[in-house]
């Protein structure tokens, strides 16, 4: 009798046990990481290998007997059948993706998006309307947010702001948008019945920031915990999806959501596409699924901006071929670091440029994305690279070491033309600057507080000014004071005052004399015209 109870013993804990340990993990791990149930998931086949490694490990430790050493011939068939299938598993998924890659499939790579190039940049984006462009960046709206957050002392305590501040168009106003956070596990026990109390607004062209207060506080949050937290709450709704970077939005009433693209790939992880997106109610936790023919209006977040340029690149890498991208690049190009939004016709667009791979000094042209479509449009506009243009800026003003924020492109009087916004340590805007594409050293920076439209009449009046007979070289002796150097796009300027006057100069003008110059040296110089910043044409000693 008690022989059989110990055979019954023994068959639960070599067969049984080893099941339920690896059901429990399961179920733990699944909750815990929320793998999608598809094939196309590289984290779906990690959740898949690491159950079959539990049962297997589980399953030989059970069948090791007190005092006795395990050796290969006695795990039993199904054992290495299970370790078999984790091999085959690991092996098998990299051979597939190596068969889906762009070795084999350059020109599928190359077309995982369509762009028109039979496309005019006067026609196609209006002219620019200062009342509707956002002058306000990513930064300066997080400190606008931080700021009307920190006069709400009864939610400063309990929510955080969120850094997503997405750009929107919100019925013809440029937002950006971004909902409060849970503030530590501790406030979400504490607050998690009323939920979160509202979202931050802030208009992108005039600064005006708002926190909206909700009737009803938003329960499913990223930082909500069990199954309340946004992610675990799509997952269980979806199971078989695979999701994107969810983006926060709101809709023509200004109720909040959730827009989270679904995804696929091509083999495991693969060549991802956008297939169409969730738009999830985070006071209700009710979702609607669309597919990309029927989605709202109102949403302009369909498409990733890091998805949009991977597939950009694709394009211009892969053109001519897999190897060719490797070794002769032959008309191989790339977006340049970096990209802005634009908003035309109730729309936001991705902006960036395109630059030769081979020299990355200038841009040959640049993109247009709908965010919502797709839809791009690449413009054969040759001329400054954006961080180029952005140093030039800066240069402008580099004694009072102002940082310039990534161009916006706008339409000024019919010609493509960086915009940028000039900020002190503080993050504070002091200055605009107007650059001109194809020529980065015509730039003009104007204060702040003359306003925008008045910064764009300076530079139109100095485009206007170098478009006319050139004027005459004056010449005049003076003495230098305050003499300091900068490196712009590799060329050294040197900078200096005389008499309460500023002047730059090239070391290409003399580089023979320049490096040797200092405080109460003097020379003389010869320029063109009198202006708050002296371009010096010729420099030598008296």
């Amino acid at each position: 009798m008690k022989k059989k109870k110990k055979s019954s013993n023994t068959y639960f804990i070599r067969n049984i046990l080893p099941i339920i340990i690896t059901i429990v993990f399961g179920l733990l791990m699944y909750y815990i990481f929320l793998p999608p149930l598809n094939i196309h998931s590289f984290a779906f086949w990690f959740y898949i290998v690491m159950l079959l490694l539990v049962y297997f490990i589980s399953s030989v430790i059970s069948k090791i007997e007190k005092n006795k050493v395990i050796v290969v011939n006695e795990i039993n068939n199904p054992s290495k059948v299970i370790f078999g299938l984790i091999l085959l598993i690991i092996f098998g998924g990299i051979i597939v993706n190596v068969c889906v890659s762009p070795i084999f499939n350059s020109k599928s790579y190359s077309k995982r998006i369509t762009i028109n190039e039979d496309t005019t940049f006067t026609e196609d984006v209006k002219e620019v309307d200062f009342k509707k462009i956002p002058l306000l960046d990513k930064e300066s709206s997080q400190k606008l947010g931080d700021r009307v957050m920190g006069e709400m002392p009864e939610l400063v305590s309990q929510f955080d702001v969120s850094d997503l501040y997405t750009q929107i168009n919100y019925n013809d106003e440029i937002t950006r948008v971004t909902p409060l956070e849970y503030s530590g596990i501790i406030k979400y026990f504490s607050n998690r019945k009323d939920g979160v109390k509202g979202y931050i607004k802030v208009n992108s062209v005039d600064g005006k920031t708002e926190l909206v207060k909700l009737d009803k506080g938003m329960k499913y949050m990223p930082s909500a915990m069990f199954n309340e937290n946004l992610n675990r709450k799509l997952r269980f709704s979806y199971p078989t999806e695979i999701f994107g970077t969810p983006s926060f939005e709101i809709d023509n009433e200004g109720n909040p959501y959730w827009i989270v693209p679904t995804v696929t790939y091509s083999g495991i992880g693969m060549k991802e596409r956008v297939t169409g997106i969730v738009a999830l109610d985070p006071i209700t936790g009710k979702s609607n699924k669309y597919n990309l023919e029927n989605i709202p209006t109102w949403i302009d977040h369909v498409y990733n901006a890091d998805l949009i340029i991977e597939q950009v690149d694709d394009w211009g890498k892969y053109r001519n071929g897999f190897f060719n991208s490797l070794f002769g690049q032959k008309n191989v190009v790339a977006t340049t670091e970096g990209y802005n939004y634009m908003v035309m016709d109730d729309d936001v667009y991705l902006y960036t440029g395109i630059t030769s791979i081979l020299a990355d000094e200038a841009n040959i042209g640049f993109i247009l994305t709908n965010m919502r479509t797709r839809e791009t449009h690449y413009y054969a506009v040759p001329g400054a690279e954006e961080f180029s243009a952005m140093s030039s800026a800066e240069g402008q003003v580099q004694q009072m070491e102002y940082r310039s924020t990534f161009p916006l492109l706008i339409n000024l009087n019919g010609k493509p033309t960086y915009l940028v916004s000039l900020k002190d340590n503080a993050g504070l805007v002091k200055m605009y600057g107007f650059i001109d594409v194809q020529n980065y050293q015509n730039v003009v920076v104007t204060d702040y507080q003359d306003g925008i439209e008045k910064a764009a009449k300076n530079y139109l009046n100095s485009y206007k000014e170098d478009e006319e007979t050139p004027k005459e070289e004056l010449e005049k002796d003076v003495t230098i004071s305050n003499l300091k150097t900068v490196i712009i796009d590799g060329n050294t300027y040197y900078y200096f005052e005389s008499d309460k006057q500023k002047y730059r100069v090239s070391i290409k003008v003399n580089p023979e004399l320049l490096p040797y110059l200092s405080n109460n040296d003097k020379v003389s110089i010869k320029y063109r015209e009198e202006k708050d910043l002296i371009e010096v044409s010729d420099i030598k000693t008296k």
